[in-house]
């Protein structure tokens, strides 16, 4: 997949392309179902399959106190994009310069003298051009003028009518329900970090956890403990994951991500690794002692290798973590 970072890096005679435009954050079943007519929209005439999405959320411009967090980082939504097949992604810096085109200068700019589109596919709802002035109709007059088609697309709505959405997706994180924000995503929820050294009370616990910079990108769901997988340099490792603060002691940092891989002892320092929620074990509880804590973490781990379908490489009886 080409990436371009700008519409001065689109090269000379690109094109004609087919193109789709929007946020793409998480890039979910419906973006994958967006795309995948993108492709087969290109494959039919010919064209390069193209899509156009923004460095940050609009509304960080817009209306900052109305934004979002976002699902993945900029890194992490190329990477996905990549994923489906597509030919290019131009990501273009969501400024006050873009947000105050006309929707004739944006399309004339972006989709015409640069892409040279010959089909843009969109949502019934689609807006674009400062203020949202422009719509579907208006799309379809220009793309009259220009000479490019206007395609519809529906939204994918798989239960109870509502519509696969970035949104949703953020609640479903916000109540730890990984394994259905997984089924909309198409993929387990995933953030990616650099391994830092933490408190070292997993190892002093027997069980020792890779600790992930605060710094990591990707939306981490709310507290608790997750069956899941550690990925490093495309190895991927089954593991019970912590997010808390981890309130049975005091000076944790809140939202903190630990990953304890199963059945391997891995120097992970330093290494930057993915950490892929499956399904969440139980909420975040306060242990009056250590031996409560030690029990119930291994009681995590049997669950957490329940869940995976990992089989346990020790003996049953003996200590899970050696």
């Amino acid at each position: 997949m080409r990436v371009f970072h700008a519409v001065s890096e689109i090269p000379d005679g690109w094109g004609p392309s087919a193109v789709t435009i929007g946020k793409f954050d998480g890039v979910h079943t419906g973006h994958r179902a967006v795309i995948a007519r993108l492709r087969s929209v290109a494959a039919e005439r010919g064209l390069v399959s193209t899509v156009i999405t923004f460095d940050r959320n609009p509304l960080e411009i817009l209306a900052p106190d109305k934004c979002p967090p976002s699902l993945v980082s900029n890194a992490q939504k190329l990477d996905l994009l990549a994923s489906t097949g597509i030919d290019a992604t131009l990501m273009v810096a969501f400024d006050r310069g873009l947000a105050s085109l006309s929707p004739e200068e944006f399309v004339h700019r972006i989709l015409v003298e640069r892409l040279h589109a010959a089909a843009v596919l969109v949502g019934s709802d689609f807006r674009f051009g400062a203020g949202g002035a422009g719509d579907v109709a208006l799309l379809r007059r220009l793309g009259e003028t220009h000479g490019f088609d206007v395609v519809l697309i529906d939204d994918v709505r798989p239960e109870h009518g509502r519509r696969v959405s970035s949104t949703w997706i953020r609640e479903l994180l916000a109540e730890g329900d990984v394994r259905h924000a997984g089924e909309l995503l198409g993929s387990a929820p995933t953030v990616r970090g650099i391994v830092v050294h933490g408190a070292a009370r997993g190892r002093e616990l027997g069980f020792p956890t890779a600790n992930l910079s605060p710094e990591s990108e990707g939306l981490i769901p709310s507290d608790g403990v997750y069956a899941g997988w550690l990925t490093d340099a495309g190895e991927r490792y089954p593991a019970a994951i912590s997010v808390g603060n981890n309130p049975t002691f005091e000076g944790v940092p809140q939202k903190q991500v630990e990953a304890y891989v199963l059945d391997r002892e891995l120097d992970l320092y330093d290494h930057t690794v993915e950490v892929s929620f499956v399904e969440r074990i139980r909420g975040m509880v306060a242990y009056t002692g250590v031996e409560p804590l030690i029990a119930q973490i291994a009681e995590d781990v049997r669950d957490a290798r329940r869940i995976l379908g990992v089989v346990p490489s020790v003996p049953s009886d003996s200590r899970e973590l050696g």
